[in-house]
């Protein structure tokens, strides 16, 4: 008998502890066994020879060991060399064509790590939730367990490269040499991607891997444990997907954005190729006609996304979508309900082969298709397609295609029904600002408003240009406080309450008086929760021509900036008032000289936005680049673009009014001044005077108007008023009389009676003129007229 039993380097560990004896047809030991000798301490030569009761500290009456041949027998004890028992399991089994007896045994407490081990080792193979992958040190498959749903078994001998994408047995292997050569256990490791084998699908697995070694230490190979988690994975795949939905869609309040967000969040979580199709009358703001039946859907398409590029061939963006046969599926969509089809189906249903191309892309093999459906209205489509793979939409996806479609509906029909408030807001205050082109003998202005964020809300930012008599023009700007229909409401009464007191005549610093009382009415009739909203700040500033003199005053409002040809610019030193509202303080007004050529521009705080460095050296920068655009030669019109362009860049938080205007200065021959003491005879002078100068300038078809006129006021003057007396002719594309004089009296037109001897001057003056009036100057008044010149 072999004494070596048990000590093969590569044999299993529990052999090196079995107890092998030899017993012959008497029962007497003929070989022991060098484990036995260990185990025991007793050498062959003591034990050889011996009969085997006495190797045992038991036996039975008979003197027998109590031993069978069927299976090991528990409680049975070995007798040490130093009188101790030793806890045995042992079996007795008898020899083919000998009557001699193997009698074999193991230290019981190796037994029963051996037979808790085995037991432990079947219970793993045998489930099948759990799959059980044992591989070797070149990490080829040796066994293999019942695997869970889902994962194919390896076959023997296979590699992870032989059942993975190569991407993902790359990453595994290195997992795997890594726990191979370290010893340190793969806890929990997700492995997720698509199958190399038929049907091929995605999954996710969480792997497990410890080493396995020799009775030496030395790795022999790796233990892997798999669990399948792709449902879990698939679930917060979608759980994810919905809360990106939810966060993304419905941001903005653009009905393109808002396509444009759904294709964005589908594409790749949940299909490959996506596009949005809407309702034209949805894009303006409108309502979608109810369809039912007839297979035209009404719609175009905004939005595309794919994973590789949007097809050629497949219906582009802006295109409209074709009418489809009036079929059950079609219908379905327009009762709002989500559909499924695969390219078999879906062709079928299209029936026309012209429109395949159209859409259907080449690699499309799973369709789903979810209206958008709000408030009975279908006010678009959705078409998500997978192309890639070959895992189809089940009705999992569909109900959460559904589910996304429908809070996006919302989100469409929230930006479709702001589309239309804003457009009826946007309407509402162009009606209310002026052309954006002005000509007038004094200037030429060019106004720009961009509203605030791009578009997305509209203010009170307004400006204005206000022709006045003898020439004179008034620039306006101003900004309402807030944004939406009440500011652009308080805009339009603001501008016009500032047309009427122009209309008066009345200098920068009074009318911003007379606003600021308005202002202050408004707010008393507004609710009380509402009052500090209600206000403004203006800017007026009032150019004549004759003088060449600009006259502003400010409520609150940031200075005008006057910019030369020659590339110069500076703001105007106007000292602002408090905003209109607050009252209680004064206005000043500043006079500054504008040469011809010179541009002046008049803005709101939305065109500088809020500098980090200050309002001033915003004001500065915005001066200098007026500067350089005047230096360039550029046009009002164009410059106006240019200042205002980076509102389009960076959506501004406010909206934004810009007024450019040109000085346009009269020449000096097309006045003429002369001045008359308080004497009847001044009349004739006047007369005579004036009469020169119409013909000088070629207008003797007005002799008679103009004398009439100028001998009425300079009576009335000479009269009622005193000297001196001042009469001015402007000649341009109108010509304007003024006669001035020291008396604060307004002059009041009225209808004589028969048997009156006076009174009908003015009268005359009315009748002869296209109109007339008078204004205060810092003593005395002015009486204007003005005569249209002859074709």
């Amino acid at each position: 008998m072999d004494s070596r039993i048990g000590e093969d380097d590569d044999g299993y560990d529990a052999l090196a502890t079995v107890v092998a004896a030899l017993i012959d047809d008497h029962g007497t030991v003929r070989q022991w066994s060098r484990a036995a000798a260990e185990l025991l301490g007793r050498s062959a030569d003591e034990v050889c020879g011996l009969h085997v009761s006495e190797l045992f500290a038991s036996t039975r009456t008979d003197g027998a060991p109590s031993v069978g041949p069927s299976s090991p027998t528990a409680g049975m004890f070995l007798r040490h060399a130093h009188g101790d028992a030793v806890n045995v399991r042992c079996r007795l089994l008898p020899l083919e064509q000998s009557a001699h007896q193997l009698l074999l045994a193991v230290p019981a407490d190796r037994a029963e790590e051996s037979d808790q081990a085995t037991a432990l080792l079947r219970a793993l193979l045998a489930q099948d939730q759990i799959g059980v992958i044992v591989r070797d040190a070149d990490l080829a498959v040796v066994r293999t367990s019942s695997t869970p749903p889902g994962l194919s078994a390896p076959p023997l001998g296979s590699t992870l490269a032989d059942v993975m994408e190569p991407s993902h047995a790359a990453t595994i292997e290195a997992e795997l040499r890594t726990v191979l050569t370290t010893g340190v256990p793969l806890v929990d490791h997700t492995l997720r991607g698509r199958s190399r084998s038929a049907p091929v699908h995605e999954y996710s697995f969480s792997v497990t891997a410890v080493r396995t070694t020799d009775r030496h230490g030395r790795p022999t190979g790796v233990i892997a444990l798999v669990t399948d988690a792709t449902a879990q994975w698939l679930a917060g795949r979608r759980l994810r997907l919905r809360h990106h939905a939810s966060t993304r869609i419905g941001r903005s309040l653009d009905v393109r954005r808002t396509a444009q967000d759904i294709a964005e969040v589908l594409v790749p979580d949940f299909a490959d190729l996506v596009s949005v199709d809407l309702a034209d009358k949805v894009l303006a703001g409108d309502e979608p006609p109810r369809t039912f039946g007839g297979g035209d859907l009404h719609l175009r398409r905004m939005a595309v996304r794919a994973t590789d590029g949007w097809p050629r061939g497949l219906l582009p963006l802006e295109a409209r979508f074709p009418r489809l046969p009036d079929r059950p599926p079609v219908r379905d969509l327009q009762e709002g309900r989500t559909v499924l089809f695969d390219r078999d189906s879906i062709s079928r249903a299209i029936g026309d082969s012209r429109l395949s191309p159209l859409l259907i892309p080449d690699n499309g093999h799973s369709l789903a298709m979810a209206p958008l459906f709000a408030r009975g209205l279908v006010l678009g489509l959705v078409s998500a397609w997978r192309t890639q793979g070959d895992e189809p939409f089940d009705q999992e996806d569909a109900d959460m295609l559904a589910e996304i479609a429908a809070h996006a509906a919302l989100s469409v029909d929230n930006a479709r029904r702001y589309t239309r408030e804003h457009r009826a807001a946007v309407a509402l205050q162009q009606r209310l600002l002026p052309a954006a082109t002005t000509l007038t003998p004094a200037v030429e202005a060019v106004g720009k408003y961009v509203p605030a964020a791009d578009g997305a809300e509209i203010g009170g930012d307004w400006f204005d240009v206000i022709p006045l008599p003898s020439l004179r023009v008034a620039l306006v700007v101003g900004d309402v406080i807030g944004h939406g229909l009440h500011a652009a409401a308080t805009m339009g009464r603001l501008r016009t309450a500032v047309q009427t007191l122009a209309d008066l005549e009345l200098p920068p610093d009074e009318l911003l008086v007379r606003l600021d009382e308005l202002v202050a009415r408004l707010a008393a009739e507004a609710d009380p929760a509402e009052r500090d909203t209600v206000g403004a700040t203006c800017l007026v500033a009032l150019y004549d021509p004759v003088t060449q003199l600009c006259t502003v005053a400010s409520a609150g409002h940031l200075p005008p900036i006057a910019a030369g040809p020659d590339g110069t610019a500076r703001p105007l030193p106007v000292r602002p008032g408090p905003p209109l509202g607050v009252g209680g303080l004064p206005f000043e007004a500043t006079t500054a000289h504008l040469a011809p050529g010179d541009w002046l521009a008049l803005y709101s705080d939305g065109l500088i936005g809020q500098p980090a460095d200050g309002i001033d050296a915003g004001v500065n920068r915005l001066a200098g680049r007026i500067a350089d655009l005047h230096r360039a030669q550029c046009s009002l019109r164009r410059a106006g673009e240019v200042l205002t362009a980076g509102q389009a860049d960076r959506p501004a938080a406010d909206d934004t009014a810009l007024l450019l205007a040109l000085a346009r200065p009269l020449r000096h021959d097309a006045i003429a001044e002369w001045e008359f003491p308080a004497d009847p005879a001044a009349v004739a002078d006047a007369r005579a005077a004036v009469a020169r100068k119409i013909g000088e300038w070629g207008l003797t078809d007005l002799d008679f108007a103009v004398e009439l006129i100028v001998s009425e006021l300079i009576t009335n003057a000479v009269r009622y008023a005193g000297g001196p007396i001042g009469l001015r002719l402007i000649h341009d594309k109108v010509l304007v009389c003024e006669v001035s004089d020291p008396s604060n009296t307004q002059p009041r037109l009225r209808q004589a009676s028969s048997s009156d001897e006076g009174g009908r001057g003015l009268f005359l003056v009315a009748q002869v003129s296209s109109r007339w009036g008078s204004r205060y100057r810092q003593s005395g008044k002015t009486i204007w007229v003005e005569l249209a010149l002859p074709d």
